[in-house]
């Protein structure tokens, strides 16, 4: 875990995954922490960088103070951690409170999503009453005596049956949340609504929700799709209002699916320059993509935008290899030919995060199907460029 002052205030976040990964942010609900990602975790790393944070006053961030909290402020703190993961545009995904910054940012700042899934959330969730008492009564009581009234409407009875510890773990996190800024994102909740606000955003948007879920009922999903102009929806059966905890191969499974880049018909169309761009500057740098794109003249400014819409586009943006794979299939065969390019992709490598033990076995196979001068220089090459010293 890691820190980041914004505006004054040390929020905790985790970053993990290869630099050269697309980025995703996950926002946790209301109570919990970002430790609700936890078992999405393995199926995102291997094609995504991953960005979790902790709302204020929620697990190790600093607690918020005592003036009011607005969704625009919750999405500045979202849009400060994209910025420090150096990420002008991310996918997005955001559960309860965490959904509505996910509005929040699709409201304003709609142009730096390339996705957005949110889940068990609702342009309006509840009403000003509901949230009114429940503030009073969080600041009259605590979190640690409510936690046992309110963590039960979380889950759905088996989750409970199959896991018996389940609650007593999430009582014991919620009570140790600040009671102030728990109060004052329940305020949030019944002042701020989405209602006209999110029609024509131009977001790649999916809508989850559950069949058991008492705080943001289907209805309340099916109410945001209308507000999200007829955005995909589905009501997964059997689940209450965490699905990343509930259900959480289902859950990977579907933003997965959302995530993935839309290569339409690459026979009869081909992807978009726009799309095989961003993946180049990903995977290569924007150093390295800018010096290309200045360098190229009315020769060669041709083959640039070629290369860019095939290699990066049709092959690099493509989820059916992660990119650590094609790292390891386009080094080996730059070894094998000797090409020019294998400088270019030995940095690559450690960019995607190769370790030194996978490099070795690349060009150990370029020996015995290539030739074992071409590994010779492959590993010389490898080795100039600070391979075998312990940074790699």
């Amino acid at each position: 875990m890691a820190f980041l002052n914004i505006n004054g205030r040390s929020v905790a976040y985790r970053l993990l995954g290869a630099e050269s990964n697309p980025l995703v942010l996950l926002a946790h609900p209301l109570g919990m922490n970002q430790a609700v990602w936890d078992d999405l975790l393995p199926a995102l790393l291997p094609r995504y960088r991953v960005l979790t944070w902790d709302l204020p006053g929620h697990g190790a961030s600093q607690a918020w103070g005592d003036r009011p909290i607005t969704p625009a402020d919750l999405a500045a703190e979202a849009l400060a951690l994209a910025d420090h993961a150096g990420a002008e545009r991310f996918h997005f995904a955001g559960t309860s409170i965490g959904g509505v910054v996910g509005q929040a940012l699709m409201a304003e700042h709609g142009e730096r999503l390339r996705s957005a899934t949110l889940t068990n959330t609702g342009a309006v969730i509840g009403n000003t009453e509901l949230w009114t008492t429940r503030a009073a009564r969080v600041r009259d009581e605590g979190l640690a005596a409510m936690s046992e009234e309110i963590v039960p409407r979380w889950f759905a009875p088996a989750c409970f049956e199959a896991e018996p510890a389940l609650k007593a773990g999430w009582c014991t996190q919620m009570g140790r949340g600040d009671d102030e800024s728990y109060a004052l994102l329940c305020e949030m909740l019944g002042r701020d609504v989405f209602t006209s606000k999110l029609s024509g955003k131009g977001v790649k948007v999916q809508l989850l929700g559950g069949t058991e879920d008492m705080a943001t009922p289907p209805a309340t999903l099916e109410a945001l799709a209308t507000e999200l102009d007829g955005a995909s929806l589905t009501i997964l059966e059997g689940v209450a209002h965490v699905p990343s905890v509930e259900v959480p191969a289902l859950f990977a499974e579907k933003l997965l699916a959302v995530m993935a880049v839309d290569l339409g018909d690459v026979g009869a169309n081909g992807v978009d320059y726009a799309t095989g761009l961003e993946t180049r500057k990903q995977v290569l740098g924007e150093d390295h993509v800018a010096r290309s794109t200045e360098n190229a003249n009315s020769l060669d400014a041709p083959f640039q935008q070629m290369i860019t819409r095939l290699a990066w586009g049709e092959l690099w943006s493509n989820d059916d290899l992660t990119r650590r794979e094609r790292s390891l299939i386009t080094t080996g065969i730059l070894a094998a030919l000797g090409r020019e390019e294998l400088t270019l992709h030995l940095k690559t490598a450690k960019r995607i995060g190769l370790s030194e033990a996978e490099l070795r076995q690349v060009l150990m196979h370029v020996a015995i199907y290539g030739g074992v001068p071409a590994a010779n220089h492959a590993f010389a090459l490898a080795k100039e460029l600070g391979w075998g010293t312990g940074e790699a």
